[in-house]
């Protein structure tokens, strides 16, 4: 039996995800049905249960660690270094599976996700921090998924104006 917490993680997955991929999609002109579709799946199953997992174990790793003065950096670091170039390039391989495009370029994959992970670092660090020290846990993770969302509409304005 599933939990209400869980449940609710599921279906704010299944929701804010594709909502923030089909609007950044809709503004480059690429938006597909079965992209949307396909991101609900993996936000409301892979996302829904890995990120508050490992929010959680984050939290936890934190308030044990009595050494640091500057926990809200450490949980900070920790996030970012959860959503590192590889996560990025996984999530660009869904996305380029469910847009029909070739997904198995490997090398292309992780460059990709090593210089979005480098160019966004400080927008990442930013909304990391305001995610893991200012919100509760239990609200990490829909804060997250929309962050995603933004991060989404960012990249596709950034393509329509550098391509305009």
């Amino acid at each position: 039996m599933i939990s209400q917490n869980r449940l609710k993680n599921i279906l704010k997955g299944g929701l804010v995800y594709p909502a923030g991929d089909s609007l950044a999609t809709l503004l480059s002109g690429r938006y597909a049905v079965n992209r949307m579709l396909g991101v609900a799946l993996i936000g409301a199953s892979i996302y829904a249960f890995e990120v508050p997992w490992i929010f959680k174990r984050i939290q936890a790793y934190s308030e044990k660690q009595t050494r640091f003065k500057h926990t809200d950096w450490l949980r900070t670091g920790l996030a970012i270094s959860y959503f590192n170039p590889l996560w990025i390039a996984r999530h660009l391989f869904f996305l380029r599976l469910l847009s029909g495009q070739n997904p198995w370029n490997l090398p292309d994959l992780l460059h990709s996700g090593l210089m979005s992970f480098l160019f966004n670092l400080p927008i990442s660090l930013a909304g990391n921090y305001l995610i893991q020290v200012k919100l509760p846990l239990k609200h990490r993770f829909l804060s997250s998924a929309i962050f995603s969302g933004i991060m989404a509409l960012n990249y596709a304005l950034l393509e329509v104006w550098l391509h305009a």
